[in-house]
């Protein structure tokens, strides 16, 4: 669990906003603005946060389907970034993903066994070409599916059949990392229980290491080692799943937390609820300094005009970083807002 697998540093990408006749560069959008992971073999790193705060586009970075603006990826101590196509093959074989979208990830003029086989394809050296018929049947099997299913094609299956297929293909290399890029927020939540028991089950009999990227913080808690939260390009937190959780040392990720519905009636309102004024600023135009102090209740000049670093706030709980100014002061009476 301590061996780094895949590491990026200093990730960066920005879309550029074309405008006028000549579709001249007039801007430019900042998805992921310098950030730092390690993913341990063996482990799920979770990466939470808002809609549109970065965390697709980071994920498809780090197995180079987006190509970054700045920074070094580094896979089994290469930086893939600074080799040739080899290089790149092979980080692709060995760091898959998993699409959010079971209805559009599948090619629906392909079966489910053509679809599986596809990696097989680009990467012949794998698997012969007579043994991928029996393979594909195994890789149903794997994901608890019937083999009879590599001749049925995509819209025969309901939704968690077909995120379940599309684990098959990702899974199909034998990789050593899955970029989960929410693989269930579209799906019914007794589904996603399932989806998210077989994850489990796939990492603990293949040794797989995730990157499983959610809004939902409660699918986050159960399934993660780790957790990343992340905040308009930027990670703001993060630590042990017990420190985040249990432990938030930054405004942002406490009004996270806050919004978390509680089970138990007879708790509902014993807990205070953070609510933040105003919106996301745009990733087009991000604010100077901290980039959450136009929505914090606890931001002071400071904020506006120095950048925080991601560093520890506590000597005592090693591995738990967050980028605030004043994240030692944790206020768990502040004020909610409305």
């Amino acid at each position: 669990m301590n061996d780094v697998i895949l590491s990026g540093r200093g990730l960066v990408k920005h879309y550029p906003i074309k405008g006028g006749v000549f579709r001249t560069t007039v801007g430019q959008v900042h998805a992921v603005d310098g950030v730092d992971l390690d993913l341990r073999a063996g482990e799920t790193l979770g990466v939470v946060g808002e809609s549109g705060c970065g965390k697709s586009t980071l994920g498809r970075l780090l197995m180079c389907l987006e190509t970054p603006t700045a920074g070094s990826l580094i896979f089994d101590g290469e930086d893939v970034l600074k080799k040739g196509a080899t290089e790149l093959r092979h980080l692709r074989r060995n760091v898959q993903i998993v699409f959010q979208d079971p209805y559009t990830s599948l090619n629906p003029r392909k079966t489910v066994g053509d679809i599986v086989a596809e990696p097989f394809e680009i990467h012949p050296e794998v698997v012969p070409k007579k043994g991928i018929r029996t393979r594909v049947q195994e890789l149903l099997e794997l994901v608890g599916m019937p083999p009879e299913a590599m001749n049925r094609y995509p819209h025969q299956f309901s939704g968690g059949q077909r995120q379940r297929i599309g684990v098959a293909r990702g899974i199909a290399l034998n990789p050593k990392v899955l970029i989960c890029d929410e693989p269930v927020s579209a799906l019914d939540v007794s589904v996603q229980a399932q989806v998210v028991n077989l994850l489990e089950k796939l990492q603990r009999e293949l040794g797989l290491a995730y990157v499983f990227i959610a809004h939902d913080l409660a699918v986050v808690r159960h399934i993660s080692d780790r957790v990343a939260v992340m905040y308009l390009g930027k990670i703001v937190e993060s630590g042990d799943e017990e420190q985040i959780y249990e432990h938030p040392t930054h405004p942002y990720t406490q009004a996270l937390l806050s919004a978390v519905p509680v089970p138990d009636p007879t708790l509902r309102g014993r807990r205070e609820q953070i609510v933040l004024t105003g919106d996301v600023p745009s990733p087009a135009n991000p604010p100077a300094g901290c980039r959450f102090h136009t929505r914090c209740w606890m931001a002071q000049e400071i904020c506006s005009t120095k950048e925080p670093e991601l560093i520890s706030r506590d000597d005592q709980m090693g591995g738990h970083v967050s980028a605030c100014h004043f994240a030692a002061v944790r206020a768990p009476e502040a004020p909610a807002q409305a």
